[in-house]
């Protein structure tokens, strides 16, 4: 079955290069990006079709089980926007100029003098070399790293003042899982391709792995009270879960100890970081299984400060951006 979505999937990508892209390219006097063309063509593909499942299948479930009704339409407005500049490519295609000279420097030599990573799905001949094997345990893997970059993005302050623009949407929705800082989405991007270099992803199965994970968060973050059951929760992340994490003071703060004094500001920590797996949150005592549908948001937003201040993270795209900017040099 991989074989022949994969098949499908390479004659859309040809059929939309030849007919669209490749004109354009030339037309543009870029004639000498044709490969370069055609791989981003792989990820306008996927992006369309992330798209169609978005409008044709989550966005149903929502107005089916919502758990809020929505009434910030401006701030969903600006998660499409961050949600249609990654899914059709536009944001790899920045990070292609910016950071491919990066990965031509460190990983092109490597290939050079012959090293092709340690090839994970060789490990077991005749049994990881099937696609849908390999496919599985580079999925496991990646979002084993995943976990970690995410424990990462909530445990160091800094990285903390990018990734918080993620969790200030406080009405949440099927197109809230790309609203993030361009930096924080670069710096975790580079620590997912190097591991996926290392241990040998091929091309294709990694394009499939970055759709398959973009929309399971997707429905992650959708307004719908879901959930898999008791066994199903503990397989794959839901809606229910995910929205634990994104909860005022729950998902995103380490509890206080009985007896300890309120610290000034709150400690880093919190729940469920799993990004498809809740395996991990359930192996390193972060998992939070609690049949309940909080309010989403940081503490910072609805509690003022000391000064009777809430915190603004920004209203729009360029100004969430630069409010990132300024909490990261602690000036926001």
């Amino acid at each position: 079955m991989l074989d022949t979505l994969s098949d499908a999937f390479s004659a859309g990508q040809l059929w939309l290069f030849e007919t669209v892209v490749q004109p354009l390219v030339f037309s543009a006097g870029l004639g000498g990006w044709g490969e370069d063309a055609f791989d981003a063509t792989g990820w306008l593909l996927v992006g369309l079709v992330q798209l169609a499942v978005l409008l044709a299948v989550i966005g149903p479930l929502e107005r089916w089980r919502p758990v809020f009704a929505v009434t910030d339409r401006s701030a969903v407005r600006t998660d499409i926007f961050y949600t249609v500049i990654h899914r059709l490519g536009l944001f790899r295609l920045l990070m292609f100029f910016v950071l491919q000279p990066f990965f031509d420097g460190v990983v092109g030599p490597l290939h050079t003098a012959g090293w092709a990573g340690w090839q994970l799905d060789a490990i077991w001949p005749g049994v990881t070399d099937l696609a849908w094997v390999s496919f599985v345990l580079y999925l496991v893997v990646l979002d084993f790293v995943d976990y970690w970059i995410h424990r990462g993005q909530h445990g160091l302050r800094w990285w903390w003042s990018l990734h918080a623009l993620h969790h200030s949407q406080q009405q949440m929705t099927m197109w809230s899982d790309n609203r993030n800082h361009l930096l924080d989405d670069a710096l975790r991007d580079v620590l997912i391709v190097l591991v996926a270099q290392v241990i040998g992803v091929a091309p294709g199965q990694f394009i499939a792995l970055v759709a398959l994970t973009q929309l399971s968060e997707s429905l992650q973050h959708a307004n719908l009270r879901l959930h898999f059951g008791r066994v199903g929760e503990r397989l794959w992340v839901s809606p229910r879960f995910h929205r634990l994490h994104h909860s005022v003071g729950r998902g995103h703060e380490a509890p206080k100890r009985a007896g300890a004094p309120a610290p000034a500001r709150p400690l880093l920590g919190g729940h469920n970081f799993g990004v498809l797996l809740p395996w991990w949150d359930v192996l390193f005592g972060t998992a939070d299984f609690s049949s309940r549908y909080d309010p989403t948001g940081i503490r910072d937003q609805v509690e003022p400060d000391a000064s009777g201040r809430l915190r603004d993270y920004g209203r729009g795209f360029w100004a969430q951006q630069w409010m990132g900017l300024k909490r990261l040099a602690g000036q926001g």
